[in-house]
């Protein structure tokens, strides 16, 4: 005589202030690195028509993918980490952010090559 009687398998959910507030402060660092993704297209953009030239269509695509990886790479990581817990929701955020920060690396050495962005 055994009863099977096993109960539903309860997961636990992060509460939703605690899960926007993990975002939001995500958030925060990846809209510095769009910022400053901006500001170098912006100021690289002045710099090559100070010297009378402009940038190349390589020197557009570097310094786009600059200002949009750290709005494409939150969007994706906040999708991916929206049903988890809160310390697997901050490991995703905080694994996306590297990932902008090495491109952001990379624009940054592109950067100082300023010869390769220009026509």
């Amino acid at each position: 005589m055994s009863t099977d009687t096993t109960a539903p398998k309860r997961t636990r959910r992060t509460p939703a202030w605690l899960s926007a507030t993990i975002a939001i402060l995500f958030g925060l660092f990846y809209a510095y690195s769009a910022w400053s993704g901006l500001g170098n297209l912006i100021g690289l953009n002045s710099a090559a028509q100070g010297l009378d030239t402009s940038l190349s269509g390589f020197g557009w695509g570097v310094l786009l993918v600059g200002v949009l990886a750290p709005v494409v790479v939150f969007g994706l990581a906040f999708w991916l980490g929206r049903r988890r817990e809160a310390g697997p929701q901050a490991l995703i955020l905080l694994a996306g952010l590297a990932l902008v920060s090495a491109l952001a690396l990379d624009v940054y050495v592109l950067g100082f090559s300023f010869g390769s962005l220009i026509v």
